[in-house]
């Protein structure tokens, strides 16, 4: 995760497979790409990693759109690279404030299936592990408490797996504090309902959550915003009120480049307020 800005790029807009080539075998395809804002078209020969750089480019940019309209002419691949990266824009388009309901579950179970597929493709992929653990999750919020919660374990497993696979990763490795967080704040009567479904429920603590928000900053400094934020509120659940005031003061100093960075800053703004 890295601070994005809007920029512009190029919009590729239509493809033609060659009949004669495999895009397995070959990598290539070919590609109607338009290169202004007059739309002057002309057909280019695009190797697979090229695609794969316009949509890091255009993740990097923010341009959810540009960057699902780009990956969805993809969803058929046998490559884990272009998989998870549609399972991640796609959850990322669900998350628009403009998305209606109805396609946000489309979206949202959309993303689950790609990154299915990609753990599929290769499971040695530590992004796919990482998305198919943040995108079960998110199918859970329409399948139930039950399922949500028997689905927790199955989450941790992947992004723990994740973080072998590619232990510099520090999303995954926000992403399990996250987990940790959650658990750690479950309140009482919630447990209750767990302890009655499952003999053993998922559990944690926030100092296990402190330790995961704060290895992600080691292996990446400043890396993304809400890992500044949780830190505050890990901080502040354990009633340390110094290091919480430090670390939501540099979340109120973050960037600000895309919306989750502006919800973030709200927050810690309002938790700075209340802190006096």
């Amino acid at each position: 995760v890295s601070p994005r800005t809007s920029c512009n790029v190029p919009v590729w807009t239509e493809e033609c497979i060659d009949p004669m080539a495999s895009q397995s075998s070959s990598g290539f395809r070919l590609l109607r790409v338009s290169t202004d804002a007059k739309n002057d078209f002309e057909w280019e020969t695009v190797c697979s990693w090229e695609v794969l750089e316009q949509a890091d480019y255009l993740y990097s940019c923010a341009e959810t759109e540009k960057l699902y309209q780009l990956l969805v002419q993809y969803k058929d691949s046998n490559d884990a690279e272009f998989l998870w990266r549609l399972a991640r824009a796609s959850r990322d388009l669900s998350l628009l404030p403009n998305i209606e309901a109805g396609r946000k579950k489309q979206l949202t179970f959309e993303a689950f299936e790609y990154a299915k597929k990609a753990l599929e493709k290769d499971d040695l992929c530590s992004a796919a592990h990482k998305w198919y653990g943040v995108c079960l999750s998110d199918v859970g919020d329409y399948e139930g408490v039950k399922v949500k919660i028997g689905n927790s374990y199955i989450i941790r497993d992947h992004l723990e797996r994740a973080i072998e696979l590619n232990p510099k990763d520090a999303t995954s490795i926000h992403i399990l504090g996250y987990w940790c967080f959650a658990f750690a704040e479950l309140p009482w009567y919630q447990r209750k309902v767990a302890a009655v479904i499952f003999s053993s429920p998922p559990e944690s603590t926030y100092e296990e959550a402190l330790a995961f928000f704060l290895k992600a900053e080691e292996v990446d400094p400043n890396f993304y915003s809400k890992n500044l934020l949780m830190l505050g509120k890990t901080y502040l659940a354990m009633k340390d009120k110094e290091k919480a005031l430090l670390w939501l003061t540099k979340t109120k100093e973050y960037p600000a480049h895309t919306l989750e960075d502006k919800e973030v800053h709200k927050e810690a703004v309002d938790l700075l307020k209340k802190l006096g």
